[in-house]
């Protein structure tokens, strides 16, 4: 049966439900005459699974794999009855998540994977070696910082990761503009060509087919060895077998550039079409929702209004999932995917930072009013009993907040570049140098958003008296920045707003002539501070073990929390960086904030 997979499984974490369960779903693709595989979850039956979509004689299946969590965690079994089995670990009761973090599975450009010094799946292979012991290699000899996870974690048979966050591009569609032929000849028309064409019935089956079925080749590709080999494969299929995912999309599982164009070319036909069927593809595949429950977004402009911003109608999204017992926890009243998680003693927000883009707006303002709404609502860390008296409540305290934004916050800004591209750049679906630096929250034209991110960010930190950091990809490269509030002492710990930028896990980092003389001069503005108002300063740190701002180099990221203790709880990041023969470790240690 494992055989005839079309893709799959791919776990999805859908939050901490009633009673403590880890709710885990497991996707499953099947040729339509083929029978639903039964899984087992610690040894029971997962149950019917959903149907998710039914495309050209293609099943694509969603199982539920809960698990209740105790009060110590576990290593839970699940797999095919009769064929090959996979685990994922259950954190106790109340702790905090180890956490992994990609970004950037796949390649821009065929001619990229020419770049890689090492094989394709190399960082990946490093990822799922450090996270199971089972998956290593007899000979396989650890560095002193994979040794410090072995008593704590392996010796126990547990696995070092219990959540994989994926911070967008987890798969590359810019192959379509070559693989159809209508959109290659559409590329080489005049930009009012390109805007007045239109799109016939039998070009949009092409391009829905093309984004539901590049799913399944990519993730699960038919050259791998099957599941059940003796010899596990260690890439990107695993790793989406074995961590629970939260997964955000960015331009690139659309297209390139996405929402960085000119209002004229964003609203384009051809445009609107190829955004709606990755809509689809990326609520089924990477959300795990059934496509009937996806509804469709409505153009909220005014009558008599004028606006280069998409202005959609919020979604009642409790309303369209509500007979979705396992729907993702995505915030209600917004028109895009913005997701939130709270475990333990942290909380995740995963931003929506495409479906409402354009080259002025990064988030639309219901979304901005239900993130604060949301935000503002997690637990105070004191609460006053019927008697009148405080008392510490840490069990219920949120103690650090991980705003997943796709694209840095605190990144290097090159003001002369923004502008040469400003003027001579071309709006060009396969020249999209401007879009990227528009993409950066660091362009003037997104300038004011990021003042409103942080003064928002540092309000709940203010408020609820917790820890928050940035996790970022998209960039290429490894870095490590900071936004400090500049009206208040360093010993206000909570004004520090961190940075972690990790990118990426399989696409090549900077390595051509061309950018390396483009990562000189990233490295030369990094070192200028930004200081965005009287108020906020955003600056880059020297990347730890590193003597320069930015680590071009493929990656990924741990985050991982200490336990309790009197100066508050550590968070831990620790970047693998790939070297040409092995991986280098750099760590970094946030300091909780004790609460008073």
């Amino acid at each position: 049966m494992a055989e005839q997979m079309l893709i799959g499984p791919v776990l999805s974490f859908r939050g901490v439900g009633n009673n403590n369960m880890w709710r885990v779903t497991a996707l499953i693709g099947v040729h339509e005459d083929a029978p639903a595989p039964r899984l087992l979850v610690e040894g029971r039956d997962a149950g019917r699974p959903r149907e998710l979509l039914l495309f050209r004689k293609e099943r694509y299946l969603r199982y539920d794999l809960a698990c209740k969590m105790q009060a110590q965690e576990r290593r839970v079994e699940y797999g095919i009855e009769g064929g090959p089995v996979w685990h994922f670990t259950v954190p106790a009761t109340g702790t905090a998540p180890r956490i992994a973090y990609v970004s950037c599975n796949g390649f821009s450009d065929p001619s990229g994977m020419r770049k890689l010094v090492r094989p394709a799946n190399t960082v990946w292979q490093d990822l799922l070696e450090s996270h199971d012991r089972l998956l290593r290699p007899g000979d396989r000899l650890l560095d002193k910082e994979q040794l410090w996870h072995e008593e704590r974690i392996h010796d126990k048979g547990l696995q070092r990761f219990h959540v994989l966050l994926m911070g967008g591009d987890q798969i590359y569609f810019d192959s379509i503009w070559e693989d159809i032929p209508t959109l290659k000849h559409w590329v080489s028309l005049s930009r009012q060509e390109q805007l007045d064409f239109k799109v016939n019935a039998a070009l949009e089956r092409e391009i829905e087919q093309y984004y539901f079925t590049l799913y399944r080749q990519r993730w699960l590709p038919e050259k791998r060895r099957p599941w059940g080999t003796q010899a596990p494969n260690l890439d990107a299929a695993d790793g989406l077998a074995r961590v629970p995912t939260v997964m955000m999309w960015d331009d690139h599982d659309i297209f390139d550039g996405w929402g960085s164009y000119s209002c004229a070319m964003q609203r384009c036909e051809l445009f609107r079409v190829m955004f709606r069927h990755a809509r689809r593809a990326f609520w089924v595949f990477q959300m795990q929702h059934a496509l009937d429950d996806l509804p469709d977004l409505t153009d909220a402009t005014p009558a008599g209004f004028q606006s280069n911003d998409p202005l959609y109608a919020p979604i009642a999204w409790s309303t369209a999932l509500k007979r979705d017992a396992l729907a993702l926890p995505m915030l209600d009243q917004q028109p895009g995917f913005s997701s939130v998680y709270r475990v333990g003693p942290l909380a995740i927000v995963a931003a929506d930072l495409r479906t409402e883009r354009s080259r002025t707006q990064v988030m639309g303002s219901s979304t901005w009013s239900r993130l604060k709404d949301w935000m503002a609502a997690l637990p105070a860390p004191t609460a006053k009993p019927a008697g009148g008296r405080t008392r510490k409540t840490a069990e219920a305290r949120c103690e650090h907040l991980l705003f997943m934004s796709s694209v840095p916050v605190a990144h290097p800004k090159l003001s002369l570049a923004e502008g040469l591209l400003d003027t001579f750049g071309q709006d060009h679906v396969i020249d999209s140098s401007a879009d990227d630096l528009k993409d950066h929250w660091s362009h003037d034209d997104h300038e004011g958003e990021r003042k409103r991110l942080l003064e928002v960010l540092s309000g709940i930190a203010r408020d609820k008296r917790l820890r928050v950091s940035l996790v970022s990809g998209d960039v290429h490269v490894a870095a490590w920045g900071t936004a400090v509030r500049r009206d208040l002492p360093l010993t206000e710990t909570w004004a520090q707003i961190h940075q972690f930028t990790s990118s990426a896990v399989v696409h090549p980092s900077l390595m051509g002539v061309a950018e390396r003389l483009f990562l000189s001069l990233l490295n030369s503005m990094a070192g200028k501070a930004q200081h965005i108002d009287v108020q906020y300063t955003v600056e880059m740190m020297l990347f730890p073990g590193h003597n320069k701002y930015v680590m071009p180099a493929r990656n990924w990221l741990a985050l991982e929390a200490d336990e309790a203790g009197s100066e508050g709880r550590k968070l831990w990041a620790t970047w693998r960086c790939e070297t040409e023969s092995g991986f280098s470790n750099h760590l970094l240690a946030v300091p909780g904030v004790v609460a008073g």
